[in-house]
């Protein structure tokens, strides 16, 4: 299948299934961080999975190998991302089984019901406003930093779009979770597993990984650290289980 490649874009190879991805390194490409969600977030058999900010596809892609959900819905405010997503949906013959779409998650509800999504995930922007250095290309701070939606526009949508005992699997900064915890219980979203991501084991943690359950009793569960890296800078078996199988 021949698939159209703009400028600077290129096809990298996901390692899943013979499945591929299209990305601009000039705007932005997915990260660890994405791969690290797509594998803990869990789907079952018939569930429907709806990806907050799903930049140029990733983690919807990533999960269709990775779970037997039976359809993947996904938004991005960008609109380029959300192309280069579409495009490869196309390459991996998955328009069936995923969706994307160029929307607003504060417009979520023109197009989608509320209380009709098993699984969420979300991969957000981390930095709140006035944190961090904003870079130069646009597309990267958007995806980057809360500048069209912030961590409560993300969760209030979720618990919304959500059936009871529906689940919310995010990453994020380990110094935003005050901020997680406090807006994830404000709207009926219960933290129960957490999992701390370092970069080598003598690090402390930069990522964290959390599922949330709606409507649920408090609960939690903390996960050992997942380290990503040993001594010799290379990927320790686990990532290289999560990235290769």
């Amino acid at each position: 299948m021949d698939i159209l490649l703009k400028e600077n874009e290129r096809i990298d190879d996901l390692h899943r299934n013979g499945y591929a991805i299209i990305q601009d390194p000039k705007k932005f490409c997915f990260g660890i961080d994405a791969v690290l969600l797509s594998d803990f977030a869990k789907a079952k058999k018939d569930d429907v999975v709806f990806d907050i900010g799903t930049g140029t596809g990733i983690i919807p892609i990533l999960m269709s190998a990775k779970t037997n959900a039976k359809k993947f819905f996904a938004i991005d405010i960008q609109e380029e991302s959300v192309d280069m997503a579409k495009r490869s949906v196309t390459l991996n013959k998955l328009n069936e089984k995923i969706e994307i779409f160029h929307l607003d998650i504060k417009n979520v509800f023109d197009k989608f019901e509320k209380n009709s999504i098993n699984v969420v995930t979300s991969n957000p922007p981390y930095m709140n406003v006035g944190g961090g250095i904003v870079n130069e290309y646009d597309s990267k701070a958007i995806a980057r930093h809360e500048i069209f939606c912030n961590l409560e526009d993300i969760i209030k949508a979720t618990s919304l779009l959500l059936k009871p005992s529906g689940k919310f699997y995010m990453v994020h900064r380990p110094n935003r979770l005050c901020d997680i915890i406090c807006t994830l219980r404000k709207y009926k979203l219960e933290p129960k597993t957490i999992r701390f991501v370092q970069p080598y084991k003598d690090k402390e943690p930069n990522m964290i990984l959390i599922e949330s359950v709606k409507n649920a009793n408090a609960f939690l569960k903390v996960l050992p650290n997942l380290i990503v890296y040993n001594k010799d800078r290379q990927y320790t078996d686990e990532i290289n289980k999560i990235y290769y199988n």
